[in-house]
């Protein structure tokens, strides 16, 4: 029992720093945002908030730029979850194949995920402003030539699809990459005398062994997905400028983004952190859902 007590001292001892910084920074901050979102908050000193109660709240589902980025948001994420986890299980079966040089594909892969948002963007931006519209010139594809994907406000969210999946597939393939290796090979083996195609292989015992994996990688895209921001204003900024029930709006302003420039950029600091509480209960449920109903599905496999 003596034991038992100094081993749970010792415990809360190490344990008291990392706690002590956590409610510091996230528990106490969270709170006060929650309470700075009811009131008239301007941030500038000297200057004490009033309380309006839920008024931001009306004003901001009232606001037709944030109903937009709340839809093109999930567009994205939805777009980008399918496009990373798709290129990124295809990469780990090419590196687990018996082929020369997976070593080196499986650097190649993950290197883009050690380059900062901002420098992916901006590399990303270059290619789809002179080298897209070069190579269709070479190419003689009128196309490919006359293509601003970054102009246009239909293509543009496609643009910012294709940098992510770019810089993420690398690091969720690695997940994959773990995940087939622990497949055993003998039941593939059977399943391949028995007749067994790759498609049949693949849905009846390379998936639910890898089930956990997609857990995994699911939650990790569709948070990182809804967190977007650095790739997008190294891109567009939130631009170009679109038409949205007849108001103009920013066709690539993610939640993320738009909060920013609602707090910072138009000085309404009480606006933004309301908006960036609706945004944090949306991603909790979300993420939560996710989890609860991939891990119902891995029973069920």
């Amino acid at each position: 029992m003596r034991q038992k007590n100094n081993n749970r001292f010792w415990f809360w001892v190490f344990l008291a720093p990392a706690l002590f910084s956590f409610v510091l920074v996230v528990i106490i901050p969270f709170f006060m945002g929650i309470y700075y979102s009811l009131t008239d908050w301007t941030a500038v000193a000297g200057i004490k908030p009033n309380w309006v109660g839920f008024e931001n709240y009306k004003t901001m589902f009232s606001d037709m730029a944030f109903r937009y980025s709340f839809i093109r948001t999930f567009l994205f994420t939805f777009l980008s979850v399918l496009s990373i986890n798709f290129m990124a299980l295809l990469f780990a079966f090419l590196v687990t194949r018996e082929i020369k040089g997976k070593n080196f594909f499986r650097a190649g892969f993950f290197i883009p995920n050690l380059i900062g948002g901002l420098v992916l963007g901006y590399i990303w931006q270059f290619i789809f402003k002179s080298v897209v519209p070069q190579v269709g010139v070479a190419l003689g594809i009128p196309a490919l030539e006359e293509l601003l994907l970054l102009a246009d406000p239909t293509l543009a969210l496609f643009g910012l699809i294709i940098a992510f999946t770019w810089q993420y597939a690398g690091y969720i393939m690695m997940i994959y990459v773990a995940a087939l290796l622990n497949v055993p090979q003998e039941l593939l083996e059977a399943a391949e005398i028995d007749g067994a195609n790759f498609w049949q292989k693949f849905r009846s015992i390379t998936f639910p062994m890898i089930a956990q994996a997609f857990t995994i990688t699911s939650f990790l895209t569709l948070v990182n997905s809804f967190k977007q921001y650095d790739i997008i204003i190294a891109l567009t900024k939130g631009g170009p400028s679109a038409t949205y029930n007849n108001e103009i709006v920013n066709s690539t302003e993610m939640l993320a983004v738009h909060i920013y420039n609602v707090a910072f950029k138009y000085n309404d600091m009480a606006q933004g952190q309301a908006r960036a509480i609706i945004f944090f209960l949306i991603l909790s449920v979300i993420s939560v859902g996710q989890v609860y109903f991939s891990k119902k599905r891995e029973v069920e496999m």
